[in-house]
């Protein structure tokens, strides 16, 4: 089992080279920025003046283990999207939300070919995937969305005693918890 070779998806370099290969991304000068949440999200936008548009993948991720008969874990990655317009056109930002929300739907057709691909992997994507947008007084003079990518991998939890110093079953065990 050591030497098994684990696929791992590497969400935030899919999104990178999505952003950087898709026309619209490129015709509306989309810059790709890893950030450590919607607060990341925020210093990005307001760190960097110059960048017209922006697709920010979180770092971390979000997720959580069921404790069942076919254990499993599920990570949660942020996709945050911004467009800037110039603050007394607020009639410009419905055209950056039609835009970000086309970005959002070319990349779609891309994760569901990737579906297949995590499938082969014991990988399996939520199909159920939102565009969100964030109220406008988020970010003045940008129109901001996000989605959220999970997936879910099953997870080995078989107790293994060599992974422990001590019997965590032992009577001493029993009586601190018990």
């Amino acid at each position: 089992m050591e030497n098994e070779k684990v696929f791992n998806w590497d969400a935030e370099s899919f999104f990178r080279i999505l952003t950087r290969a898709n026309k619209l991304a490129q015709q509306h000068s989309f810059y790709y920025a890893r950030v450590s949440g919607l607060q990341g999200f925020e210093e990005a936008l307001a760190n960097s003046q110059k960048q017209k548009a922006f697709v920010c993948v979180q770092t971390e991720d979000d997720g959580f283990m069921t404790l069942n008969n076919s254990p499993h874990t599920r990570r949660v990655k942020t996709v945050f999207l911004a467009m800037r317009y110039p603050i007394d056109r607020l009639d410009l930002r419905s055209q950056c939300f039609s835009i970000m929300q086309e970005v959002f739907r070319q990349f779609m057709s891309v994760l569901l070919k990737e579906k297949t691909r995590l499938r082969e992997n014991n990988i399996y994507l939520d199909e159920r995937i939102s565009f969100n947008e964030i109220e406008q007084y988020f970010a003045q003079g940008c129109a901001c969305a996000y989605f959220n990518i999970a997936t879910e991998v099953y997870t080995d939890l078989r107790f293994n005693s060599e992974e422990w110093t001590e019997s965590v079953f032992s009577e001493e065990y029993n009586k601190a918890f018990y």
